[in-house]
């Protein structure tokens, strides 16, 4: 087994614990305590049992500590998995939303979620659900509206006959009565 690492020279124990003890973070503190055990000879063992993990965390603290400082013993966000789509794919959707479905060819008067997911599929290769593709559609600014549809056999004008053309009676309101105090 080899040397284990040395801790970064600039800090020693009774700054790692004025420094845990000013800590909002519960896991750095309990990081930064276990590492002043270490400044103050300790074994990693001992740093492992006092931060209740085992040897290698030990380590992977020590790395993260003599490469950032006190900052990289703080808890990170996961990166998360990588995006399906790029911008290539979202310019190439956004070119074909704007340019609109052709009923003849490609069968649908207005796109749906699952007619853009086949044909990202047939374009690209790529897989995406429908809430994903909705959640891009609507970051890149776009809406699901549609324009209320007409039948084809409508008569233009025949909207305009049903609408109600009588203006409506407006009528002066008769003079109000003097209310009677109840006092």
């Amino acid at each position: 087994m080899g040397q284990p690492l040395p801790l970064r020279p600039d800090y020693d124990a009774p700054a790692l614990r004025a420094l845990a003890r000013r800590s909002k973070d519960a896991a750095q503190a309990r990081r930064l305590l276990a590492l002043a055990a270490v400044y103050d000879g300790g074994t990693r063992s001992e740093a492992a049992r006092l931060g209740n993990v085992t040897l290698q965390i030990v380590r992977d603290w020590v790395v993260r500590f003599n490469a950032e400082g006190p900052d990289g013993l703080r808890d990170r966000k996961a990166p998360g998995a990588r995006p399906r789509l790029t911008d290539e794919h979202r310019k190439a959707l956004a070119a074909r939303i704007d340019q609109g479905p052709i009923p003849a060819i490609h069968g649908v008067v207005r796109w749906r979620l699952v007619d853009l997911g086949q044909w990202l599929w047939e374009e690209f290769r790529v897989s995406v659900s429908k809430q994903t593709l909705s959640r891009t559609l609507r970051a890149m600014g776009y809406r699901k509206l549609s324009a209320r549809p007409k039948h084809h056999a409508q008569a233009i004008g025949a909207i305009e006959t049903f609408k109600k053309t009588s203006p409506p009676r407006w009528r002066a309101s008769r003079g109000t009565r003097a209310s009677v105090s109840t006092r």
